[in-house]
């Protein structure tokens, strides 16, 4: 088996390529790469400042309102830290991610390859710079992630054997939250490590770390991540688990055994992560999810939604039918998903649509025609808010309400 990352530019693999560009604008290098893809920053001010959808309208207070948090993953090479130091920036996606969130998380900061440029070198500058934004902003902010197949640094496979996968695994852990304990609201521990189409015992993903440590790599994980940082809520995050068609509830299934062998076992877990990336003209989630909520919830076991955007795949509609489309999966999915007592966090995966992994995917296979342009996100290129935004907020207005005590 290999590890090197594949050729062909996927879902999973999309945040893996924006780490180069992450580094580059660190070092000022690739400036014409990175303005082609995040040329939002400098449009849309007046819209930010927009006093319909700010403040008491934003997305951060009718969430509050509820006892509840919405947040999005950002990129924190684009947030102007140094205009909030200085107490006002001009920078409009610095000024939507500071007026709309409560929690933040980095979309690729805190992965292995960002943390990790070598075995024995480990670089928390982009995930510093998110953390103090969110100390100058109020922010909370999740850690994503600890332990993943996907997202491996370069020197993974040529140093990591069955021999000391296990240390450098939980060396990894102890390090890492270890470096952020006591400032993490939740930790993705282990991401997606259930597959049932792999074939394997218990429904286990075929990844790097189950070849190498073996099955008991999961709860190893989170009985570090436990010991390094007791403050943060330990979750187990996994996409695929939304509809009721049968490989989606075959995934939550397994999911869902995972957890209970964690809690007959006493392995630390507080939550569990539904990604939630929705089709907006597929099969949508309905009876099959809101039982595995509620089952979660019987394990004392808090529900997240932590990636949530919307995909449109009709190649002949007009823009005002894609974003009614979008927005219609928005208000229902969260809708189900938000009257469950358990479910206090939603993040949207990015919160522009200019800063989407879904723009950036300008073909669904080689060969095949452009994909849509795609508009998932609460706020479109020009930072105005979408229909898709005005759907989230009726959701969370309608969330089921949660104590103080027990928000976040």
């Amino acid at each position: 088996m290999t590890y090197e990352a594949k050729s062909n530019l996927t879902r999973r693999q999309f945040g893996w390529s924006a780490l180069g560009m992450g580094a580059a604008a660190r070092l000022g290098l690739g400036a014409a790469a990175l303005e082609g893809l995040f040329d939002a920053r400098a449009k849309g001010q007046a819209a930010a400042n927009a006093s319909d959808v700010t403040g008491a309208n934003s997305l951060e207070a009718h969430a509050a309102a509820r006892g509840h948090l919405y947040g999005a993953a950002v990129v924190p090479e684009l947030l102007d830290v140094e205009g909030i130091v200085a107490g006002h920036s001009s920078d409009g996606y610095t000024n939507l991610v500071t007026a709309q969130t409560g929690i933040l998380v980095g979309e690729n900061a805190m992965k292995w390859p960002a943390l990790r440029p070598s075995a024995d070198q480990f670089d928390f500058t982009g995930a510093d710079r998110l953390m103090r934004f969110a100390n100058l902003t109020g922010k909370r902010v999740r850690g994503h992630n600890l332990c993943w197949h996907e997202a491996l640094p370069r020197w993974f496979q040529g140093t990591v054997t069955k021999d000391n996968a296990r240390q450098i695994l939980t060396d990894h852990i102890r390090v890492v939250a270890g470096h952020f304990r006591g400032q993490i609201q939740s930790w993705d521990v282990v991401n997606e490590a259930i597959e049932p189409k792999d074939g394997l015992a218990n429904g286990l993903r075929k990844s790097p770390w189950l070849e190498l440590i073996g099955p008991d790599y999961i709860e190893l994980a989170f009985r570090t991540a436990a010991e390094a940082d007791p403050h943060a809520k330990l979750t187990y995050n996994d996409y695929d688990i939304e509809q009721d068609s049968p490989r989606p509830a075959e995934k939550r299934a397994q999911v869902l055994a995972l957890l209970r062998r964690f809690k007959s076992r006493g392995v630390p877990i507080h939550a569990v992560g539904v990604q939630s990336h929705l089709p907006a003209d597929g099969d949508q989630p309905g009876a099959g999810l809101q039982s595995f909520i509620r089952e979660a919830a019987k394990m004392g076991l808090e529900v997240y939604v932590t990636e949530m955007d919307v995909k449109f795949h009709g190649q002949n509609a007009t823009q005002t039918e894609e974003d009614a489309a979008v927005a219609a999966v928005y208000r229902n999915y969260l809708n189900l998903v938000l009257a469950e007592p358990n479910v206090p966090n939603v993040l949207t995966w990015g919160i522009t649509d200019a800063h989407t992994w879904l723009t950036h995917l300008n073909h669904e296979a080689p060969g095949t025609a452009p994909a849509i342009r795609q508009r998932p996100m609460p706020f479109d290129d020009d930072l105005n808010p979408t229909p898709a935004f005005f759907a989230l907020r009726a959701a969370l207005d309608g969330a089921h309400s949660i104590p103080a005590a027990k928000a976040g």
